[in-house]
């Protein structure tokens, strides 16, 4: 599914208009990336759970030429499913 089938099956399921579903979904978006910028988790009772983790810097290959490469440390964003997430999928 893509963003466009996304937002119209928001907008099916929450009777409102295609463009308020795209607005909507587009504040989640922003709300998310925001919290998570400023190091703070967002938990969804159910769905799951969004935060920031940090990697620490590490060495790796080109595969190219096999030379080794700094790689330095960075936040990445995490996403762990809640037990009703995991267990619709079942």
């Amino acid at each position: 599914m893509n963003k466009t089938q996304l937002v119209e099956k928001i907008a099916e399921r929450a009777n409102i208009t295609k463009k308020k579903a795209d607005e909507a979904l587009k504040a989640f978006e922003s709300v998310v990336t925001e919290t998570l910028g400023n190091d703070e988790t967002i938990t969804l009772v159910g769905f799951g759970t969004f935060e920031a983790s940090e990697r620490k810097s590490r060495e790796g290959r080109n595969p190219r030429t096999g030379e080794v490469v700094k790689i330095d440390a960075r936040k990445v964003p995490k996403f762990r499913p809640g037990k009703a997430l995991k267990d619709a999928l079942k």
